[in-house]
């Protein structure tokens, strides 16, 4: 049994920074974060898959599945709200990304599946979430705007690179030892449907054969 902790990463993440997380940890991210959401992630694999370079090296990276409410004064942008969006729409990308790019850390909500859970316990990467509906609460964790690509794709969807200091809380539901909290929870519910089935079905025909 492992006891539920609580770790302060700095970017770049490094691969023994990712063994020591386990489901259920509290975790906070300083340093450099890189916002994704559908059309970025897109983005990023057709030039993973053209050889082409990409705007910001994600080695030891963090990718945050948000799209910000960003404010631009003068030449400086200032992100004003920024929660997570729903990570099961990046679920057919993440995997190539974190393999190709050596991304070791994802944020969302909703949780990812099993192609994903695959991907971070063989590339060791971890996938955490951040509370829905708390996009203020995660800009004030944002110091600034260190640039911003792929404006074509709109605000929400553009590539935002940001400084961070103390992002969180976030918890740890993907580790790098295969483990999901929410694939493992919906098994663990349908085993227990079964179970309640097969044992009404038992009372059902005790019933019907001793009346």
């Amino acid at each position: 049994m492992f006891v539920v902790g609580t770790y302060y990463l700095k970017t770049p993440i490094s691969d023994e920074d990712i063994t020591k997380l386990r489901v259920g940890d509290t975790i906070y991210v300083s340093g450099i974060l890189i916002s994704a959401r559908d059309s970025a992630h897109v983005r990023m694999v057709e030039s993973i898959r053209k050889g082409e370079k990409l705007p910001v090296d994600l080695k030891g990276g963090v990718i945050y599945h948000a799209g910000p409410v960003a404010l631009k004064q003068g030449d400086t942008w200032r992100i004003i709200s920024m929660g997570p969006t729903t990570s099961a729409r990046m679920d057919d990308f993440e995997p190539e990304v974190i393999e190709k790019l050596g991304v070791k850390l994802v944020i969302g909500k909703g949780g990812m599946g099993p192609k994903t859970t695959e991907a971070m316990r063989k590339f060791k990467a971890a996938y955490a979430i951040f509370t829905g509906g708390a996009g203020v609460l995660a800009a004030k964790a944002i110091k600034r705007v260190l640039g911003v690509h792929w404006l074509d794709l709109g605000i929400a969807e553009a590539m935002w690179i940001l400084e961070v200091e103390n992002f969180g809380p976030l918890t740890v539901v993907i580790d790098s030892y295969g483990n999901n909290y929410y694939e493992d929870l919906r098994k663990n519910v349908r085993e227990k449907v079964k179970e309640l089935s097969e044992e009404v079905n038992r009372v059902i025909k005790d019933v019907l054969h001793n009346p």
